[in-house]
């Protein structure tokens, strides 16, 4: 399954950049594409939402399941939508100056001449929403400089 992999040492909290990747809800606020999510269930430890994405004429609804390790782990398992499958995992472990994020995507595309094509331009859309994170947090935590260090 191709995948994309990305490290970011932060100045937030472990704590911060986890509630920022949790709030769901909050996802059109902020994250391009996105057009509307709705939460299904939520609790302290697990999540099921709709996350609807739309370029130009194109909408698919994604469903997934968000499992939830406090301040630690976010995995989103992909249940329903358009492609295959698309995972990902968000790790976040505290540095002295902040945290070091590790995310990291998977996907497969039901058809694999699409896969082919789209997969060059996912790498693009992808760090597209990780910056836009990023920029979420100093937002609403303040700036600070930080680094990013791609994995691939």
């Amino acid at each position: 399954m191709p995948g994309i992999r990305e490290t970011r040492r932060l100045p937030y909290t472990a704590e911060q950049m986890f509630d920022l990747v949790a709030d769901v809800a909050r996802y059109g606020e902020f994250l391009p594409w996105v057009v509307a999510t709705r939460v299904k269930s939520d609790s302290e430890t697990e999540m099921v939402a709709d996350m609807l994405i739309g370029f130009n004429a194109l909408r698919e609804k994604f469903t997934s399941k968000v499992i939830k390790q406090r301040a630690e782990r976010i995995e989103v398992i992909y249940l329903d939508g358009p492609m295959r499958d698309l995972d990902n995992v968000w790790h976040f472990r505290p540095t002295a100056d902040g945290c070091e994020i590790d995310f990291k995507v998977e996907f497969t595309f039901r058809n694999a001449v699409f896969e082919a094509l789209a997969g060059q331009y996912f790498d693009r859309a992808f760090r597209k929403m990780v910056n836009a994170f990023e920029d979420r947090a100093e937002k609403l935590y303040g700036s600070s400089s930080s680094s990013a260090t791609s994995v691939a």
